[in-house]
């Protein structure tokens, strides 16, 4: 079950045109890196890392570090609660 204030961040860590962008091409490639993140929204390394921290924040997003390479990629338990909650509110 996901609670009211997780429902809260995650729809809102989505509802941005750059976070979103970053979410569609981790659901396509499986993960990326925070490089890609930026090639991927064209703004600048720290507007992209403040982005990422949002969609970390929000549980959506897992980032590994390695040095100074981070590796981002789904949180597939959050989503699957967000979309059972979204399922429920259609039942």
């Amino acid at each position: 079950m996901i609670e009211p204030n997780e429902i809260e961040k995650t729809t809102a860590a989505i509802a941005n045109k750059y976070r979103l962008s970053i979410l569609l091409e981790l659901a396509k490639k499986g993960s990326i890196t925070g490089t890609g993140a930026q090639e991927i929204t064209g703004l600048s390394q720290p507007c992209v890392s403040h982005h990422v921290k949002l969609l970390v924040d929000s549980g959506l997003v897992v980032s590994q570090k390695t040095g100074r390479c981070q590796k981002l990629s789904l949180n597939k338990e959050v989503f699957d609660k967000l979309a059972g909650f979204l399922k429920k509110l259609s039942e």
